[in-house]
């Protein structure tokens, strides 16, 4: 009888850690978000979004203020039209900007919010006009190629003088 109970108290621990392990998981993989908090969307288009995903954090001053809810291709503008879900408890102005940056040299992509100036605030529906798309790194290192390509060699260079 003992024994039986040891086991139910040592499987039921296992199971409590292999819970806890999988939260961890999912949270660490930005496949869990637990926010209670009530959301107003706001949509902003984009030409590039790079390897931004649904669920991505949308940060200001790097505080995370909501989430990319959904990304969708506009077969009209040919961009990718981004729907953001911001805590209601944050207010940002109508002239806010959004820039996709990465945290870290090989992290993961999100969204920067920056506040403008303007008194009126941004409400459900609203649409982020200023963006700033996502830096492929392919396109610097062809454009710095093909810059460097592109100057005119100097003839005293390869004399020596």
């Amino acid at each position: 009888m003992q024994r039986s109970k040891n086991d139910v108290w040592v499987g039921l621990f296992v199971l409590i850690g292999a819970v806890a392990i999988l939260f961890l998981a999912l949270q660490s993989a930005n496949l869990l978000s637990l926010s209670f908090q009530k959301t107003y969307q706001v949509k902003a288009k984009f030409d590039n979004v790079g390897g931004v995903k649904p669920k991505a954090a949308v940060r200001s001053a790097g505080v995370v203020v909501g989430r990319v809810d959904n990304i969708v291709f506009d077969d009209k503008s040919f961009q990718a039209v981004v729907t953001l879900a911001l805590e209601s408890r944050y207010m940002f102005p109508k002239d806010s900007s959004l820039k996709i940056l990465t945290s870290g040299l090989l992290g993961e992509q999100y969204l920067g919010i920056e506040p403008g100036a303007e008194e009126k605030t941004l409400v459900a529906g609203d649409t982020i006009s200023s963006t700033q798309s996502a830096v492929v790194l392919e396109n610097l290192i062809s454009q710095f190629l093909f810059s460097k390509a592109a100057e005119p060699t100097d003839g005293n260079a390869s004399q020596g003088k």
